[in-house]
């Protein structure tokens, strides 16, 4: 789609150009696509994006900033058919060619900003596609800078010595300022680069973790994903999004992952050529490089939350409903089995954290995972991980070890965070011989589907059982599933409680408690539906009042309470 920008300069006739989609830079500047040769407007004042479905303006830092329907901006703002844009004296307007196929009016600044609308609930519009040439200008001025920052500072020597980590910024940082200053005297720094942004890049990219130190910071942001140096993509809200950040080349991603690795005692190269570690935050990260890699090196970073979510945060987002977590909570105070199902991404850990907060106090804990995450507020925790093998390939524990282990450490509860081998064999054990009350991850895709995946796991420990007693083992050892699943919309829900009660001939019995109903979808794209009941009575619910427990029967009526 094209648009027509109508564009009103004092002292000229109004003029209307047409513009295919694209980036326009407006300023005084020779550069620039929109030329304003006005005192007023700055030498790179604006930017004007033109996509397909819209189109935005951007300031650039200049001097007197831009102006839209008489309101200074400070981001990226979408423009409407009518809105009014002002840079300096001049003021235009942008519409798609289809809606003004004749002259339109030249726009008039207004006298008086109007009166705003009543605040209206929109879902955030996406941000405008980076500008490709901008990036790619910009990392050629970073490899450069780069090239004789290593000239002047042998920053791997550096790095390995004694000397501490805040001596070593302050001697990047100061270095990187000299050799700015230097460029931009002899006039040879690009216009539009920032100096002081351009010596925090090179900074993370030399000491730290490069472009991705902004989005580690950004709360906003779940997951960071690195597809070679030129694609950083960012999920938030559940959604993925190409961001403008890049790295100088690919050595600079594999400096980055060296950063991640060398503190944990692992590697990675052509021989090892991925690798599972952690931040020191506890964010999970994956790195994988050439030659499995096709497009250079990888990384994988999934945030570790600063704060820990509560069962009040499950409600309030939309996770389930109070009554939900109340019937949760009752499972796991009558000290019931319970596993977290759902596919990757979908919330279990978390799901598991909150779950786990229900445990008394009075219980000693012991939680085994692959990557420290669980963060339990119980004062009786015993934290458990398990550790990769050394470069020479040896001194490996597994889980399954740890949950062997585990049992003669004399736990009240075990949480295992996540079953995907072997192990479960040990787990399903220690459920059924007095260790009940114990909590697992499971990736399937529906209750159904984690009885399969258990009984699958219980081969693969290597013990050959008939299939019979691997069910009769899960029967009585699992007592509730929780299926938790990523809906289209990005939303994480719980959409499935569900209760094994037992055998019938060769195949487990099984009852949905709780089911997820999807009702449509609203305008913004959210997927509107009901956790409800389905009018199935837990086998348990007679022993509540023996446990000093209580549950409201219309919790499990369908329409009720939950």
């Amino acid at each position: 789609m094209d648009y027509l920008v109508t564009l009103a300069i004092p002292g000229q006739p109004v003029r209307q150009i047409p513009l295919p989609c694209g980036a326009y830079l407006i300023g005084r500047g020779a550069d620039c696509a929109l030329r304003l040769d006005d005192a007023s407007v700055s030498e790179l004042h604006a930017k004007l994006i033109l996509t397909p479905t819209d189109a935005w303006v951007e300031d650039l830092g200049s001097s007197n900033g831009t102006v839209v329907n008489a309101q200074l901006i400070a981001e990226t703002t979408r423009l409407l058919p009518e809105t009014i844009v002002s840079v300096g004296a001049t003021v235009f307007r942008v519409q798609p060619r289809a809606a003004a196929p004749g002259p339109a009016p030249a726009p008039k600044p207004p006298s008086a900003p109007a009166p705003e609308p009543a605040p209206r609930r929109e879902a955030p519009p996406p941000p405008p596609p980076p500008d490709r040439r901008q990036a790619e200008l910009r990392r050629q001025v970073k490899g450069q800078l780069h090239d004789e920052l290593v000239k002047r500072l042998d920053l791997k020597r550096l790095a390995t010595s004694a000397i501490s980590q805040e001596e070593l910024g302050r001697r990047v940082r100061e270095t990187l300022r000299a050799i700015l200053a230097e460029v931009t005297a002899r006039g040879a720094l690009p216009r539009g680069l920032d100096p002081d942004a351009l010596v925090e890049e090179l900074y993370d990219e030399s000491v730290r973790l490069g472009p991705v130190e902004r989005f580690l910071a950004d709360e906003t942001v779940t997951e960071i994903m690195i597809n070679g140096p030129q694609n950083v993509y960012v999920e938030r809200r559940g959604r993925l999004e190409l961001t403008d950040q890049t790295f100088m080349d690919e050595a600079s991603v594999m400096a980055v992952i060296e950063r991640i690795v060398a503190p944990l005692g692992r590697r990675i190269d052509e021989s090892q050529p991925y690798v599972d570690a952690r931040l020191r935050d506890g964010s999970r990260v994956n790195a994988i490089i050439p030659p499995l890699s096709l497009i250079g090196p990888c990384v994988t970073i999934r945030k570790f939350a600063k704060r820990v979510l509560t069962a009040e945060d499950f409600v309030r987002i939309g996770t389930w409903t109070e009554a939900i977590a109340g019937f949760l909570r009752v499972c796991v105070l009558l000290r019931k089995n319970i596993v977290v199902a759902g596919g990757t991404g979908s919330g279990k850990t978390t799901l598991l954290n909150v779950l786990s907060g229900f445990i008394p106090h009075t219980d000693r804990i012991l939680t085994i995972e692959d990557a420290a995450e669980l963060r339990l507020n119980q004062p009786h925790v015993v934290r458990l991980e398990a550790r990769p093998p050394n470069i020479e390939g040896k001194g490996a524990v597994t889980i399954r070890d740890l949950v062997r282990n585990a049992l003669r450490m004399r736990p009240d509860r075990i949480i295992v965070g996540e079953c995907r081998g072997g192990e479960a064999l040990d787990m399903l054990q220690a459920m059924n011989t007095g260790h009940d009350g114990s909590l697992t991850t499971v990736h399937a895709n529906s209750p159904r589907d984690v009885i399969s995946r258990l009984e699958t796991m219980v081969l693969m420990s290597g013990v050959e059982l008939p299939s019979r007693a691997i069910r009769e083992q899960i029967a009585s050892a699992v007592n509730v599933i929780v299926q938790e699943a990523r809906l289209a919309d990005g939303s994480r829900r719980i959409v499935a409680v569900s209760e094994i009660t037992g055998m019938e001939g060769q195949q487990i019995v099984m009852q949905d408690l709780f089911a997820f109903r999807q009702t449509g979808v609203d305008g913004e794209g959210r997927i509107l539906g009901q956790l409800g009941a389905t009018g199935a009575m837990p086998t348990f619910f007679d022993t509540l009042s023996a446990r000093g427990l209580s549950l409201d029967p219309a919790l499990f009526q369908p329409g009720g309470a939950a």
